[in-house]
């Protein structure tokens, strides 16, 4: 197996000038460079740039850990985190947390072992307590999303999450529903919680009273909207709107309710949350609320590099949701016109 010397002989230069010609660092002619890459095209040598990591403490890589590798959500995610880390010139490594507190802080620090620069966290159910010792204990910086972290609001990047649940509820009272069903994504989230809390603040908005019948607690996944759905219409709760959490429980309830013969939005509207790649061809296209984490994990990559680069930083402001408006949703039985 050829060598970093090997290299260096056949290129006619010296072991340091072929050192910097992979690192990247100091003064090299072009015409050296290209001296380099070309004996090493010849030798077929492959630096080791695990070795080189721990020689310089850099990996010029990022490292991101993300909650789990299933649905869009996540497909998006990946898919804007490699092309913007790539604008930096470095390279993506992506760790799966499973959606567990322990697993997600020990891919932090097996991240932190391969001398990534910086590292993007993303997690649903790790303290803030937790997430507040990683930022302190981990050498390299460390930025959160989608978790507002209140005493490092300069680390993470978030989303209005009961914000936007409150608008789409109060869009449904706008058209006349008062009758409103709610199937929560995992209560014991930040999320969970945040948009059930906006679903309950648009109620009170419009002196609405709160009623335990019409809301399910539910997971994230398409089979759970259907039976929670189906447990609201077997119940016989009235309801002329319904508002799932995420916009897989919206397609469940979708069946749930074609199977009950009843038809969307004239018998019951139908709001969900996230604007999944499915929503705008479901026949009819389903209202919902578009989350930009497409722009959140650019903005968090960018503020990773700033980190890593030691240039100053400003707090970033919370994400905001777009509502959007489709066929799934018609006016209530008390609406009337201004």
């Amino acid at each position: 197996m050829a060598t970093m010397l090997d290299v260096s002989l056949r290129a006619g230069v010296s072991k340091a000038t072929v050192s910097r010609v992979l690192n990247g660092t100091g003064q090299v002619k072009e015409s050296t460079r290209q001296q380099v890459f070309n004996a090493m095209e010849e030798l077929g040598y492959r630096p080791n740039f695990l070795a080189q990591s721990l020689a310089n403490q850099t990996s010029n890589s990022i490292g991101l850990v993300v909650s789990t590798f299933d649905g869009f959500y996540f497909g998006r995610l990946l898919q804007q985190a490699s092309r913007q880390t790539e604008t930096h010139g470095k390279q993506l490594i992506v760790t799966d947390g499973h959606d567990a507190p322990e697993r997600e802080e020990q891919a932090v620090q097996m991240l932190a072992d391969r001398q990534c620069d910086a590292i993007v966290l993303y997690t649903r159910y790790m303290s803030e307590k937790a997430i507040m010792k990683l930022i302190n204990s981990v050498k390299m910086p460390l930025v959160v999303i989608n978790r507002d972290v209140s005493l490092a609001r300069d680390r993470c990047v978030f989303f209005e999450q009961q914000e936007a649940a409150f608008k789409a509820v109060d869009y449904l009272i706008s058209q006349g529903h008062r009758e409103i069903a709610c199937i929560t994504v995992p209560i014991h989230t930040p999320t969970g919680k945040a948009r059930l809390m906006g679903y309950r603040q648009a109620l009170e908005k419009h002196g609405i009273a709160w009623d335990d019948r019409r809301v399910k607690y539910g997971d994230a996944g398409m089979t759970r909207g259907y039976e929670l759905c189906n447990e609201l219409l077997s119940e016989k709760v009235p309801f002329t709107a319904l508002f799932a959490c995420n916009d897989d429980m919206a397609l469940g309830s979708s069946k749930a309710l074609h199977q009950a013969g009843l038809h969307i939005p004239q018998d019951i509207s139908l709001f969900g949350f996230d604007d999944a790649p499915s929503a705008k061809w479901l026949e009819p296209a389903l209202s919902t609320v578009y989350l930009p984490i497409d722009n959140m994990i650019v903005t968090a990559i960018d503020q990773a590099v700033r980190l890593a680069n030691h240039q100053p930083i400003e707090t970033i402001p919370p994400f905001t949701g777009t509502l959007m408006l489709r066929d799934s949703v018609t006016t209530g039985p008390f609406y009337t016109s201004k």
